[in-house]
């Protein structure tokens, strides 16, 4: 399995048992959609290695304590810790009208109602405290930042994220 072809899902955020128990931290909004997973990828090395899972539940909202298989001591549970886990793409579950995953508006054409195309989405810059639309016009790199107000429709038969921006933003860039 490759990264491209799948999503960060959280990291093994520490040991939880002396049988090798861990507790992954998930980076979602809906934890419980993963209870019950037969398995997980563990990013080693910069290569996805599938981990299978023997028993998992939710621990303080945000963890899934997890009992992998071959994983049976606090040894080889510090083998992982520290560790990104991952899933594939397609156990996202779907969003519908203007919500979307970061990933899949990467080559929309941005939109604007007042100045048309003014490029293409080239990824979505998250650094925490403001998330960012990076479309390339040209030379160009304009920032737009992910506000609810600014974004009119999300169009993806179409593949085009139309935008209301403020007066004057596309023009700073250009």
């Amino acid at each position: 399995m490759r990264k491209k072809d799948c999503f960060y899902l959280g990291k093994i955020a520490k040991k939880f048992s002396f049988k090798g128990e861990v507790l992954v931290y998930l980076d979602t909004d809906e934890p419980e959609m993963y209870t019950d997973l037969e398995s997980m990828f563990v990013d080693i090395n910069g290569h996805l290695v599938p981990f299978f899972i023997e028993k998992s539940a939710i621990h303080r909202e945000k963890f899934l304590r997890t009992q992998f298989e071959d994983v049976e001591s606090e040894e080889d549970a510090d083998e992982i810790v520290g560790r990104e886990v991952y899933l594939p793409l397609n156990m996202l579950p779907k969003l519908e009208g203007n919500k979307f995953y970061y990933h899949e508006v990467v080559n929309f054409d941005a939109i604007d109602i007042n100045h048309g195309n003014f490029g293409i989405i080239l990824r979505i810059v998250d650094n925490g405290f403001q998330a960012l639309f990076e479309v390339q016009n040209g030379e160009a790199i304009i920032l737009v930042p992910m506000i609810d107000e600014f974004i009119v429709e999300i169009n993806r038969e179409e593949k085009f994220v139309k935008f209301n921006t403020p007066a004057g933003l596309i023009d700073l860039y250009l």
